[in-house]
């Protein structure tokens, strides 16, 4: 019996002290949100990569601007997902892609939209989101002035406003647009919208982990090891494959 007591006593201790990171998140259905399943795919993807090598995430959702600001102050160990940049490298260790997404140009189909180069885009009435980077040469371009951009507070906004008719085109991710039409848009306002076929942007998305945390780095290795046993498995492709599903316009 004491032996027995002895086994219990260790094993749940173990599992008390079972290894955890704290990760900040934020909301962009169906990537990332504290309501979906498994809170988004890319969080099931970064949770269950860290799984495999024995690390529970606790997750804590704030805006944005807050998650990355708590990470970078090392007040949690980091944040998922974001794209790379040359600051975001100097603050943060910066893991393998985690997904990737890309941004379209979507517009009314009574106003079809062609273009080529950032540059066709001038005297159009642009949308973007506040913070958003929609690549190096639209980036460049608005602040040479050279593009009409006004910058709206969420995506939806966005959307709306094409609608309205008081945008001719607004940059969205294609899985993250789909998903918010058929949630918040009616079958009708759905058809009168399209996107043109060249992505503005496509580029991959990491985890964070604050340079400011001690053995970050250490944890980094650790979860890009277990991000290519759970790609090498085929789970990160079924999982992304299962929100293609609902992509299109169409009522």
């Amino acid at each position: 019996m004491r032996a027995l007591l002895l086994i219990l006593c260790l094993f749940c201790h173990g599992f008390a002290a079972a290894e955890e990171v704290r990760l900040t998140n934020g909301e962009w259905a169906p990537y990332l949100g504290a309501q979906l399943p498994h809170h988004g795919v890319a969080s099931r993807i970064v949770e269950e990569a860290f799984g495999l090598e024995g690390v529970r995430v606790r997750w804590e959702f704030f805006p944005w601007a807050r998650s990355l600001h708590l990470a970078e102050r090392g007040e949690r160990a980091g944040t998922a997902v974001w794209m790379r940049s040359p600051e975001r490298e100097r603050r943060f260790h910066i893991s393998d892609p985690v997904i990737e997404c890309s941004y379209y140009l979507f517009h009314l189909k009574e106003r079809p939209l062609q273009w080529r180069r950032v540059a066709d885009l001038r005297g159009l009435r642009l949308g973007g989101a506040i913070d958003y980077d929609y690549g190096e040469a639209f980036q460049q371009a608005e602040h040479d002035q050279q593009l009409e951009v006004k910058r709206l507070s969420n995506e939806e906004q966005g959307l709306r406003m094409l609608l309205a008719g008081r945008l001719d085109a607004f940059p969205m991710d294609q899985v993250v647009a789909s998903t918010l039409l058929r949630e918040r848009f009616s079958a009708a306002e759905r058809a009168q919208l399209s996107f043109h076929p060249k992505p503005l942007r496509t580029d991959s998305l990491h985890l964070l982990l604050s340079r400011e945390v001690a053995g970050s780095r250490e944890l980094m290795e650790r979860f890009n090891r277990g991000l290519a046993r759970l790609r090498k498995s085929g789970k990160v492709s079924q999982y992304l494959m299962e929100i293609q599903q609902p992509l299109g316009l169409a009522p």
